[in-house]
Protein backbone atom coordinates (compact mmCIF):
# COMPACT_ATOMS: atom_id res chain seq x y z
CA UNK A 1 0.00 0.00 0.00
CA UNK A 2 1.24 3.44 -0.72
CA UNK A 3 1.42 5.98 1.60
CA UNK A 4 -1.02 8.55 0.31
CA UNK A 5 -3.72 5.51 -0.40
CA UNK A 6 -7.05 6.56 0.96
CA UNK A 7 -5.58 9.73 2.75
CA UNK A 8 -4.67 6.88 5.42
CA UNK A 9 -0.65 7.21 6.93
CA UNK A 10 -0.12 4.51 8.85
CA UNK A 11 2.26 5.50 12.34
CA UNK A 12 5.32 4.23 10.82
CA UNK A 13 5.02 6.31 7.61
CA UNK A 14 5.48 10.51 7.72
CA UNK A 15 6.06 12.60 5.04
CA UNK A 16 9.06 15.29 5.10
CA UNK A 17 9.31 18.28 3.14
CA UNK A 18 11.92 15.83 0.65
CA UNK A 19 9.42 12.73 0.18
CA UNK A 20 8.33 10.11 2.43
CA UNK A 21 10.02 7.94 5.11
CA UNK A 22 8.92 4.85 6.68
CA UNK A 23 10.81 4.09 10.30
CA UNK A 24 9.35 1.46 12.24
CA UNK A 25 7.06 1.53 15.81
CA UNK A 26 7.24 -0.65 19.08
CA UNK A 27 5.77 -0.82 21.98
CA UNK A 28 3.88 2.77 21.69
CA UNK A 29 6.90 4.76 20.15
CA UNK A 30 8.13 5.19 16.59
CA UNK A 31 11.89 5.70 15.10
CA UNK A 32 12.88 7.68 12.23
CA UNK A 33 16.36 6.90 11.58
CA UNK A 34 18.77 8.52 9.41
CA UNK A 35 16.44 10.94 7.88
CA UNK A 36 18.24 13.47 5.98
CA UNK A 37 18.02 17.15 6.63
CA UNK A 38 20.74 18.50 4.28
CA UNK A 39 22.44 16.99 0.83
CA UNK A 40 25.37 14.91 1.46
CA UNK A 41 28.41 17.31 1.68
CA UNK A 42 30.58 15.91 -0.66
CA UNK A 43 31.69 16.31 -3.95
CA UNK A 44 30.90 19.54 -5.45
CA UNK A 45 28.94 20.33 -1.68
CA UNK A 46 31.99 19.58 -0.04
CA UNK A 47 33.36 22.94 2.04
CA UNK A 48 29.60 24.38 0.94
CA UNK A 49 27.40 25.55 3.43
CA UNK A 50 24.20 22.82 4.27
CA UNK A 51 22.71 22.24 0.43
CA UNK A 52 18.66 20.97 0.67
CA UNK A 53 17.70 17.63 0.57
CA UNK A 54 16.93 16.44 -2.99
CA UNK A 55 13.45 15.38 -3.55
CA UNK A 56 12.65 11.45 -3.49
CA UNK A 57 9.95 9.33 -5.14
CA UNK A 58 8.19 6.42 -2.99
CA UNK A 59 8.92 6.11 -0.10
CA UNK A 60 12.56 6.07 2.23
CA UNK A 61 13.58 4.01 4.75
CA UNK A 62 14.67 5.25 7.59
CA UNK A 63 14.87 2.00 10.14
CA UNK A 64 18.32 2.09 9.71
CA UNK A 65 20.66 4.35 11.47
CA UNK A 66 22.85 5.21 8.32
CA UNK A 67 26.03 6.92 7.53
CA UNK A 68 28.49 8.82 10.19
CA UNK A 69 30.93 11.76 9.83
CA UNK A 70 34.44 10.29 9.06
CA UNK A 71 36.68 9.52 12.08
CA UNK A 72 38.71 6.54 13.98
CA UNK A 73 38.62 5.77 17.12
CA UNK A 74 40.86 4.24 19.61
CA UNK A 75 40.98 1.85 22.46
CA UNK A 76 40.38 4.05 25.68
CA UNK A 77 42.28 2.44 29.09
CA UNK A 78 40.04 1.00 31.69
CA UNK A 79 36.90 2.26 30.70
CA UNK A 80 34.56 1.73 27.77
CA UNK A 81 33.42 4.81 26.03
CA UNK A 82 32.10 3.13 23.66
CA UNK A 83 28.45 3.96 24.55
CA UNK A 84 29.41 7.40 24.87
CA UNK A 85 30.65 8.26 21.39
CA UNK A 86 29.45 5.43 18.98
CA UNK A 87 31.69 2.41 18.13
CA UNK A 88 33.06 4.31 15.20
CA UNK A 89 32.87 5.07 11.36
CA UNK A 90 29.93 4.38 9.13
CA UNK A 91 30.36 4.36 5.45
CA UNK A 92 28.49 6.63 3.58
CA UNK A 93 28.56 10.16 1.96
CA UNK A 94 24.71 11.51 3.49
CA UNK A 95 25.14 11.56 7.04
CA UNK A 96 24.08 15.15 7.66
CA UNK A 97 20.92 13.33 9.19
CA UNK A 98 18.87 12.86 12.38
CA UNK A 99 17.15 10.18 14.74
CA UNK A 100 13.93 10.69 15.64
CA UNK A 101 12.21 8.89 18.60
CA UNK A 102 8.34 9.87 18.97
CA UNK A 103 5.57 8.61 21.33
CA UNK A 104 3.13 6.77 18.70
CA UNK A 105 0.40 9.16 19.47
CA UNK A 106 2.17 12.65 19.34
CA UNK A 107 0.42 15.74 18.29
CA UNK A 108 1.74 18.81 19.88
CA UNK A 109 4.31 17.63 22.40
CA UNK A 110 7.39 19.04 23.15
CA UNK A 111 10.59 18.84 20.95
CA UNK A 112 13.96 17.98 21.96
CA UNK A 113 17.23 17.86 19.60
CA UNK A 114 20.22 16.81 21.19
CA UNK A 115 23.83 17.69 19.81
CA UNK A 116 26.60 15.32 20.82
CA UNK A 117 30.23 15.74 21.81
CA UNK A 118 33.12 14.11 20.91
CA UNK A 119 35.41 17.09 20.92
CA UNK A 120 34.41 18.43 17.69
CA UNK A 121 36.24 15.35 15.63
CA UNK A 122 34.57 12.65 16.89
CA UNK A 123 30.36 11.43 18.00
CA UNK A 124 27.69 10.33 16.30
CA UNK A 125 23.81 10.84 16.57
CA UNK A 126 23.84 6.85 16.95
CA UNK A 127 25.69 6.35 20.64
CA UNK A 128 24.02 4.24 22.50
CA UNK A 129 24.07 6.44 25.69
CA UNK A 130 22.02 9.00 23.86
CA UNK A 131 19.34 6.96 22.56
CA UNK A 132 16.14 9.10 22.92
CA UNK A 133 13.49 6.05 23.88
CA UNK A 134 13.13 7.07 27.18
CA UNK A 135 12.32 10.91 26.20
CA UNK A 136 9.41 9.15 23.68
CA UNK A 137 8.05 7.13 26.90
CA UNK A 138 8.09 10.37 28.78
CA UNK A 139 5.83 12.43 26.04
CA UNK A 140 8.62 14.23 24.49
CA UNK A 141 9.62 14.65 20.52
CA UNK A 142 13.42 13.51 20.87
CA UNK A 143 15.79 14.41 17.37
CA UNK A 144 19.86 13.41 18.20
CA UNK A 145 21.48 15.04 14.93
CA UNK A 146 24.77 14.62 12.79
CA UNK A 147 26.83 17.73 11.53
CA UNK A 148 30.12 18.04 9.88
CA UNK A 149 33.52 17.54 11.83
CA UNK A 150 36.96 18.38 11.59
CA UNK A 151 38.65 19.84 8.46
CA UNK A 152 35.60 19.88 7.21
CA UNK A 153 33.13 21.16 9.65
CA UNK A 154 35.70 23.09 12.24
CA UNK A 155 38.55 24.56 10.08
CA UNK A 156 38.53 28.29 8.41
CA UNK A 157 40.37 27.61 5.06
CA UNK A 158 40.31 30.55 3.21
CA UNK A 159 37.60 30.43 0.74
CA UNK A 160 35.27 27.94 2.50
CA UNK A 161 32.15 29.31 4.86
CA UNK A 162 33.16 29.49 8.17
CA UNK A 163 31.58 27.36 10.72
CA UNK A 164 30.12 24.82 8.59
CA UNK A 165 29.91 22.47 11.84
CA UNK A 166 27.66 24.86 13.35
CA UNK A 167 25.83 25.69 10.15
CA UNK A 168 25.06 21.90 9.52
CA UNK A 169 23.22 23.00 13.24
CA UNK A 170 21.80 25.69 12.32
CA UNK A 171 20.31 23.36 9.16
CA UNK A 172 19.27 20.72 11.46
CA UNK A 173 17.18 23.02 13.25
CA UNK A 174 15.57 24.87 10.52
CA UNK A 175 14.35 21.39 9.17
CA UNK A 176 13.15 20.38 12.68
CA UNK A 177 11.18 23.58 12.70
CA UNK A 178 9.77 22.91 8.97
CA UNK A 179 9.24 19.25 9.50
CA UNK A 180 8.45 18.06 13.21
CA UNK A 181 4.94 18.55 13.27
CA UNK A 182 4.43 15.51 10.84
CA UNK A 183 6.29 13.63 13.18
CA UNK A 184 4.05 14.91 16.28
CA UNK A 185 6.28 17.71 18.02
CA UNK A 186 5.16 21.17 18.45
CA UNK A 187 7.80 23.35 16.33
CA UNK A 188 7.32 26.25 18.89
CA UNK A 189 7.99 24.85 21.45
CA UNK A 190 11.82 23.18 20.80
CA UNK A 191 14.57 23.06 23.75
CA UNK A 192 18.20 21.93 22.25
CA UNK A 193 20.47 20.19 24.46
CA UNK A 194 24.15 18.90 24.22
CA UNK A 195 27.08 17.80 26.07
CA UNK A 196 30.73 19.07 25.90
CA UNK A 197 31.42 19.50 21.98
CA UNK A 198 27.64 19.90 21.68
CA UNK A 199 27.13 21.88 24.63
CA UNK A 200 29.82 24.53 23.70
CA UNK A 201 28.45 24.70 20.02
CA UNK A 202 24.30 25.31 21.60
CA UNK A 203 26.18 27.92 23.84
CA UNK A 204 27.67 29.80 20.85
CA UNK A 205 24.36 29.41 19.00
CA UNK A 206 22.26 30.95 21.79
CA UNK A 207 23.80 34.32 20.56
CA UNK A 208 23.81 33.60 16.54
CA UNK A 209 22.09 36.10 14.77
CA UNK A 210 20.99 32.90 12.36
CA UNK A 211 19.62 31.28 15.07
CA UNK A 212 16.98 33.23 16.48
CA UNK A 213 13.62 31.77 16.47
CA UNK A 214 15.15 28.14 16.32
CA UNK A 215 14.74 27.10 19.41
CA UNK A 216 12.74 28.15 22.85
CA UNK A 217 15.27 26.76 25.50
CA UNK A 218 18.80 25.14 26.11
CA UNK A 219 20.60 22.69 28.53
CA UNK A 220 24.11 23.40 28.21
CA UNK A 221 25.62 19.96 29.76
CA UNK A 222 29.85 20.66 30.56
CA UNK A 223 29.93 23.18 27.73
CA UNK A 224 29.88 27.06 28.09
CA UNK A 225 30.99 29.67 25.13
CA UNK A 226 34.70 30.87 25.84
CA UNK A 227 35.83 27.48 23.26
CA UNK A 228 36.39 29.99 20.57
CA UNK A 229 39.04 31.32 18.23
CA UNK A 230 39.93 34.24 16.30
CA UNK A 231 39.81 33.56 12.74
CA UNK A 232 43.46 34.50 12.28
CA UNK A 233 44.78 32.46 14.72
CA UNK A 234 42.85 29.45 13.59
CA UNK A 235 44.19 30.08 10.19
CA UNK A 236 46.93 28.88 11.95
CA UNK A 237 45.78 25.50 11.79
CA UNK A 238 45.00 25.95 8.35
CA UNK A 239 48.67 26.61 7.52
CA UNK A 240 50.24 23.74 9.35
CA UNK A 241 47.97 21.27 8.31
CA UNK A 242 48.53 22.35 4.25
CA UNK A 243 52.04 21.85 4.68
CA UNK A 244 51.80 18.74 6.26
CA UNK A 245 49.46 17.32 3.58
CA UNK A 246 51.42 19.33 0.63
CA UNK A 247 48.59 21.28 -0.29
CA UNK A 248 47.84 24.98 -1.12
CA UNK A 249 45.57 26.45 2.11
CA UNK A 250 43.01 26.93 0.25
CA UNK A 251 39.37 25.43 -0.66
CA UNK A 252 41.04 23.73 -3.61
CA UNK A 253 44.11 22.69 -2.03
CA UNK A 254 41.51 20.52 0.45
CA UNK A 255 38.78 19.57 -1.37
CA UNK A 256 40.84 16.54 -2.59
CA UNK A 257 42.17 15.34 0.52
CA UNK A 258 40.88 11.87 1.33
CA UNK A 259 39.29 11.46 4.43
CA UNK A 260 41.87 8.67 5.42
CA UNK A 261 44.96 11.51 5.02
CA UNK A 262 43.03 14.46 6.29
CA UNK A 263 42.52 12.50 9.78
CA UNK A 264 46.21 11.19 9.86
CA UNK A 265 47.11 14.63 9.81
CA UNK A 266 44.52 15.87 12.26
CA UNK A 267 46.28 13.30 14.59
CA UNK A 268 49.75 14.69 13.82
CA UNK A 269 48.69 18.17 14.34
CA UNK A 270 46.66 17.18 17.88
CA UNK A 271 50.02 16.00 19.37
CA UNK A 272 51.67 18.31 22.28
CA UNK A 273 55.31 17.25 20.72
CA UNK A 274 56.00 19.71 18.99
CA UNK A 275 52.44 20.78 18.78
CA UNK A 276 50.94 24.05 17.12
CA UNK A 277 50.53 27.24 19.24
CA UNK A 278 46.97 28.65 19.42
CA UNK A 279 47.19 31.03 22.11
CA UNK A 280 46.10 34.29 22.05
CA UNK A 281 47.96 37.50 22.33
CA UNK A 282 47.51 37.18 26.34
CA UNK A 283 49.25 33.65 26.18
CA UNK A 284 45.43 31.72 26.75
CA UNK A 285 44.45 28.57 25.04
CA UNK A 286 40.64 28.53 24.91
CA UNK A 287 40.52 24.78 25.12
CA UNK A 288 43.43 23.83 26.98
CA UNK A 289 44.82 21.71 24.36
CA UNK A 290 41.71 19.24 24.43
CA UNK A 291 40.48 20.22 20.60
CA UNK A 292 42.48 21.69 17.77
CA UNK A 293 39.21 21.74 16.16
CA UNK A 294 36.51 24.26 17.67
CA UNK A 295 34.20 27.35 16.42
CA UNK A 296 35.45 30.30 15.12
CA UNK A 297 34.09 34.21 15.60
CA UNK A 298 33.99 36.97 13.32
CA UNK A 299 31.82 35.71 10.65
CA UNK A 300 27.83 35.58 10.26
CA UNK A 301 27.39 32.70 12.40
CA UNK A 302 29.63 34.40 15.68
CA UNK A 303 29.71 38.25 14.55
CA UNK A 304 31.75 38.36 18.04
CA UNK A 305 32.67 36.07 20.95
CA UNK A 306 29.80 34.84 23.05
CA UNK A 307 30.22 36.23 25.99
CA UNK A 308 30.62 39.69 24.52
CA UNK A 309 27.47 39.23 22.86
CA UNK A 310 25.47 37.63 26.07
CA UNK A 311 26.53 41.16 27.65
CA UNK A 312 24.84 42.76 24.56
CA UNK A 313 21.56 40.82 25.48
CA UNK A 314 22.30 38.04 22.83
CA UNK A 315 19.88 35.30 23.44
CA UNK A 316 18.17 36.91 25.86
CA UNK A 317 14.81 34.84 24.95
CA UNK A 318 16.04 31.42 25.70
CA UNK A 319 15.49 29.83 28.86
CA UNK A 320 19.17 28.43 29.88
CA UNK A 321 19.96 25.28 32.18
CA UNK A 322 23.40 24.76 32.23
CA UNK A 323 25.49 22.69 34.27
CA UNK A 324 28.64 20.54 35.34
CA UNK A 325 29.95 17.92 36.39
CA UNK A 326 32.16 18.33 39.93
CA UNK A 327 34.94 15.86 38.69
CA UNK A 328 35.22 17.18 34.93
CA UNK A 329 38.55 16.21 33.86
CA UNK A 330 38.90 12.78 35.98
CA UNK A 331 37.79 11.43 32.29
CA UNK A 332 40.57 12.00 31.11
CA UNK A 333 43.35 11.98 33.66
CA UNK A 334 42.02 9.14 36.21
CA UNK A 335 41.94 6.19 32.90
CA UNK A 336 45.28 7.15 31.39
CA UNK A 337 46.69 7.58 34.82
CA UNK A 338 48.11 11.22 34.45
CA UNK A 339 46.41 12.10 37.72
CA UNK A 340 48.28 9.92 39.73
CA UNK A 341 51.68 9.84 38.18
CA UNK A 342 52.44 13.52 36.19
CA UNK A 343 55.26 14.65 37.81
CA UNK A 344 55.50 18.33 38.65
CA UNK A 345 57.58 19.60 36.38
CA UNK A 346 55.52 18.00 33.32
CA UNK A 347 52.22 19.12 34.91
CA UNK A 348 53.76 22.91 34.76
CA UNK A 349 54.96 22.62 31.15
CA UNK A 350 51.59 20.61 29.82
CA UNK A 351 49.53 24.00 31.43
CA UNK A 352 51.63 26.82 30.49
CA UNK A 353 50.62 25.55 26.64
CA UNK A 354 47.23 26.88 27.47
CA UNK A 355 47.62 29.49 30.44
CA UNK A 356 50.52 32.01 31.18
CA UNK A 357 50.67 30.97 34.96
CA UNK A 358 51.17 28.04 35.23
CA UNK A 359 52.90 27.72 38.25
CA UNK A 360 50.24 29.73 40.18
CA UNK A 361 47.33 27.85 38.92
CA UNK A 362 48.88 24.27 40.35
CA UNK A 363 49.76 26.73 43.38
CA UNK A 364 46.30 27.76 43.77
CA UNK A 365 45.01 24.85 43.48
CA UNK A 366 47.04 23.31 46.25
CA UNK A 367 50.35 21.74 44.41
CA UNK A 368 52.68 20.98 47.61
CA UNK A 369 49.42 19.69 50.04
CA UNK A 370 48.35 17.60 46.95
CA UNK A 371 49.97 15.93 44.13
CA UNK A 372 50.94 17.74 41.12
CA UNK A 373 47.98 15.76 39.17
CA UNK A 374 45.56 16.23 41.29
CA UNK A 375 45.91 20.02 41.50
CA UNK A 376 46.27 19.40 37.50
CA UNK A 377 43.11 17.48 37.38
CA UNK A 378 41.02 19.94 39.69
CA UNK A 379 42.41 23.12 38.37
CA UNK A 380 41.48 22.04 34.71
CA UNK A 381 38.20 20.80 35.63
CA UNK A 382 37.15 24.60 36.75
CA UNK A 383 38.94 26.63 34.02
CA UNK A 384 38.21 24.43 30.87
CA UNK A 385 34.50 23.63 32.19
CA UNK A 386 33.24 24.61 35.77
CA UNK A 387 34.16 28.48 36.06
CA UNK A 388 33.99 29.46 31.97
CA UNK A 389 30.14 27.41 32.51
CA UNK A 390 29.44 29.85 35.55
CA UNK A 391 30.51 32.81 33.76
CA UNK A 392 28.13 32.42 30.57
CA UNK A 393 25.52 31.81 33.07
CA UNK A 394 26.32 35.00 34.62
CA UNK A 395 26.02 36.96 31.72
CA UNK A 396 22.93 35.37 30.01
CA UNK A 397 20.16 38.23 30.64
CA UNK A 398 17.44 35.62 30.34
CA UNK A 399 16.24 33.28 32.36
CA UNK A 400 18.98 30.96 33.83
CA UNK A 401 19.24 27.84 36.04
CA UNK A 402 22.58 26.05 36.52
CA UNK A 403 23.22 22.54 37.90
CA UNK A 404 26.01 20.41 39.17
CA UNK A 405 26.11 16.86 38.80
CA UNK A 406 27.90 15.26 41.86
CA UNK A 407 26.69 11.93 41.91
CA UNK A 408 30.52 10.00 42.05
CA UNK A 409 30.97 7.26 39.63
CA UNK A 410 32.60 3.79 41.48
CA UNK A 411 34.46 2.97 37.97
CA UNK A 412 38.48 2.94 38.07
CA UNK A 413 38.37 1.64 42.16
CA UNK A 414 36.25 4.61 42.94
CA UNK A 415 38.27 7.34 41.17
CA UNK A 416 36.50 8.21 38.34
CA UNK A 417 33.82 10.07 40.41
CA UNK A 418 32.15 12.78 38.69
CA UNK A 419 33.53 12.68 35.66
CA UNK A 420 32.91 13.79 32.24
CA UNK A 421 29.92 12.58 30.23
CA UNK A 422 29.22 11.13 33.29
CA UNK A 423 25.36 12.20 33.67
CA UNK A 424 24.21 11.18 30.11
CA UNK A 425 23.38 7.83 30.72
CA UNK A 426 20.87 9.65 33.71
CA UNK A 427 19.41 12.26 31.16
CA UNK A 428 18.43 9.73 28.90
CA UNK A 429 17.63 6.96 31.29
CA UNK A 430 20.18 4.56 29.60
CA UNK A 431 22.15 3.01 32.02
CA UNK A 432 22.21 -0.34 31.11
CA UNK A 433 24.89 1.10 28.37
CA UNK A 434 27.29 2.56 30.95
CA UNK A 435 26.89 -0.19 33.60
CA UNK A 436 29.30 -3.24 34.07
CA UNK A 437 33.19 -4.04 34.54
CA UNK A 438 34.49 -1.55 32.29
CA UNK A 439 31.03 0.75 32.52
CA UNK A 440 31.81 4.28 33.40
CA UNK A 441 29.14 4.00 35.82
CA UNK A 442 29.84 1.41 37.61
CA UNK A 443 28.25 -1.65 37.97
CA UNK A 444 25.05 -0.57 39.95
CA UNK A 445 24.32 2.55 39.09
CA UNK A 446 21.25 4.14 40.69
CA UNK A 447 18.24 3.98 38.33
CA UNK A 448 16.01 6.64 41.17
CA UNK A 449 18.46 9.16 40.03
CA UNK A 450 18.18 8.58 36.71
CA UNK A 451 14.68 8.69 36.99
CA UNK A 452 14.96 12.38 38.84
CA UNK A 453 17.06 13.93 36.39
CA UNK A 454 15.30 12.73 33.04
CA UNK A 455 11.91 14.00 34.67
CA UNK A 456 13.64 17.68 35.56
CA UNK A 457 14.82 17.84 31.92
CA UNK A 458 11.82 16.58 30.31
CA UNK A 459 9.87 19.47 32.57
CA UNK A 460 12.24 22.12 31.74
CA UNK A 461 11.08 21.18 27.98
CA UNK A 462 7.76 21.06 28.34
CA UNK A 463 7.58 24.28 30.02
CA UNK A 464 10.17 25.88 31.52
CA UNK A 465 9.84 25.13 35.11
CA UNK A 466 12.91 23.96 37.21
CA UNK A 467 12.70 23.00 41.14
CA UNK A 468 15.10 25.47 42.22
CA UNK A 469 15.76 29.50 42.41
CA UNK A 470 17.60 30.80 39.31
CA UNK A 471 21.14 31.96 39.31
CA UNK A 472 21.54 35.56 39.60
CA UNK A 473 23.82 38.23 41.33
CA UNK A 474 21.91 37.91 44.50
CA UNK A 475 22.16 34.30 44.35
CA UNK A 476 24.75 32.00 43.06
CA UNK A 477 21.88 29.47 43.44
CA UNK A 478 23.34 25.81 42.13
CA UNK A 479 21.14 22.86 42.43
CA UNK A 480 23.06 19.55 43.38
CA UNK A 481 21.72 16.73 41.13
CA UNK A 482 23.17 13.72 43.14
CA UNK A 483 22.03 15.06 46.51
CA UNK A 484 19.29 17.30 45.20
CA UNK A 485 19.95 19.96 47.14
CA UNK A 486 20.78 24.01 46.62
CA UNK A 487 23.46 25.92 47.18
CA UNK A 488 24.54 28.99 47.32
CA UNK A 489 27.76 28.73 45.28
CA UNK A 490 31.06 30.06 46.28
CA UNK A 491 33.12 32.07 43.47
CA UNK A 492 35.84 29.17 42.20
CA UNK A 493 39.65 30.25 42.80
CA UNK A 494 39.85 29.71 38.87
CA UNK A 495 38.15 33.56 38.77
CA UNK A 496 41.34 35.02 39.88
CA UNK A 497 43.30 32.99 36.87
CA UNK A 498 40.87 33.61 34.23
CA UNK A 499 41.06 37.13 32.16
CA UNK A 500 37.45 37.03 31.71
CA UNK A 501 35.47 38.98 34.12
CA UNK A 502 31.30 38.84 35.13
CA UNK A 503 29.09 41.50 36.07
CA UNK A 504 27.79 38.72 38.49
CA UNK A 505 30.60 38.02 40.16
CA UNK A 506 32.03 39.77 43.43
Amino acid sequence: MSAQANDVTPHHVRQTDAGWVQGYCADGICRFLGVPYAAPPVGANRFREPQPVASWEGVRDATKPGPSSYQQLKPFPAIDVVPLIGDGYERGDDYLALNIWAPEDAAHRPVMVFIHGGGFVVGSKDAPVSDGTAFARSGVVCVAINYRMGIDGFLPIPGVPTNLGLRDMLAALAWVKANIARFGGDPANVTVFGESAGAMAIADLITSPLAEGLFKRAIVESGHGAMVRDIGIAQKLVRKLARLLKVDPTADGFRDISYERGWSAMEKVSKPFPGIDLRDAEGHEPVFGMSRFIPVFGDDVLPEKPLDALKKGAGKDVDLLIGTNAEEMNLYFVPTKVRAKIPGFLAKWLLGKSHPQPKQVLKTYGLGDKKAGHAMTEAMSDLVFRWPARLFAGEHQGRTHVYEFDWRSPACAGELGACHAIELPFVFKTLDTARGPRGFAGEDPPQALADRIHQIWVDFATDGSLPWPEFDAQGRNVHLLGTDETIEEPVMPAAALLRQESRHVP
